[in-house]
């Protein structure tokens, strides 16, 4: 179950990162907008603001992992495959929706999301 647990880690990793470049371009958008955000309010923008809200599926299914990683006792695999399957879903399909479609905007403007995107997908069809 070590096994499994290190294959969360590596997924939520490699997510964060994800996250976090996508975060910044949002950030960026916003304050070209608003002006400057102050110190210690992104994340209440993060939670609250409409502007951020795409993000938000992106940043449940990273909480998901790291309660299932960060949980005592074994793992489950199916819990563990389905988490893998959440995340497959949720970068790869073709739905359409605030997420899809803004994200679809960050792999088409940015290398760097482009290039975590690939970091996260040699994971998800491992």
């Amino acid at each position: 179950m070590d096994r499994e647990r290190a294959r969360l880690r590596d997924l939520s990793r490699r997510l964060v990162r994800l996250h976090g470049l996508l975060l910044d371009r949002e950030r960026q958008a916003y304050e070209r907008r608003h002006g400057a955000i102050l110190p210690g309010s992104l994340f209440n923008l993060l939670l609250h603001d409409p502007q951020f809200a795409w993000l938000r599926a992106l940043s449940g299914m990273v909480a998901r992992i790291d309660e299932q990683v960060d949980a005592d006792g074994p793992l489950v695999p199916e819990a563990v495959e389905r988490l893998f399957r959440e995340a497959y879903r949720l970068l790869k399909s073709d739905d359409r929706s605030a997420f899809h479609d803004k994200y679809r905007d960050a792999l088409q403007d940015s290398p760097d999301v482009v290039m975590a995107h690939a970091d996260v997908s040699k994971v998800l069809t491992a």
